[in-house]
């Protein structure tokens, strides 16, 4: 999750039962050849808040005009792929309905947009696949991710977005914080994947 990544980890005045902290939104970008489905490049997209936390802990954007420097935007380049053994880079993949695993991410470039941080990396699968579904979302659901059907794919795949049920959603949510409140951040119910949007590639040789 998003406070995983970034280096500093920042304390919210807020509840431990008032999630989400941070807010993004997420494009996918699906990459494929004749056997199917190769991987995907994720973008993230910070709200503009957490965008301004990270430049002052990252002593960027002194001047406090949303814009960086060449230099400065140098520094910004993969600062959010520094990730911690067995983090999933909040995305799963499944074939056939079983999750497999997606590969180290690449750094495809950091940019500020309108004074949010934008960040986009790419994900190898181990094997193309001519259909993958993928999920974005953090387990804790610290962060929300906004999909907001941007997820596009070459003119030889299909893709096909479900929205998340957040009726459902938030039902579950209060009745996870019902049956144990949680007393940190640490201990929130992992509920993140009901939020989560599905994304289903189908692709044609």
């Amino acid at each position: 999750m998003i406070k995983r990544l970034a280096l500093c980890c920042f304390a919210f005045a807020t509840p431990a039962g008032a999630h989400p902290h941070v807010f993004v939104d997420v494009a996918l970008r699906i990459e494929a050849r004749a056997g199917g489905v190769t991987g995907v490049e994720v973008t993230w997209s910070y709200d503009a808040f957490y965008s301004l936390l990270l430049f002052e802990d990252m002593g960027l954007d002194s001047d406090a005009d949303g814009k960086l420097t060449p230099s400065e935007e140098a520094r910004l380049q993969g600062f959010d792929l520094n990730w911690d053994a067995g983090f999933k880079g909040d995305l799963e993949a499944y074939v056939a309905g079983s999750e497999v695993a997606l590969g180290r991410p690449e750094a495809r470039g950091a940019r500020v947009v309108d004074g949010r941080i934008e960040t986009t990396h790419f994900r190898a699968l181990a094997a193309p696949a001519a259909k993958v579904d993928f999920k974005s979302f953090d387990p804790t659901f610290y962060v929300a991710y906004d999909l907001a059907g941007r997820a596009t794919a070459p003119a030889t795949c299909a893709v096909a977005i479900t929205p998340a049920d957040l009726d459902r959603a938030y039902t579950l949510v209060e009745e996870a914080l019902y049956k144990d409140p949680p007393k940190d951040d640490d201990s929130y119910p992992e509920v993140g994947a009901a939020f989560a949007d599905l994304v289903a590639v189908t692709c044609t040789p």
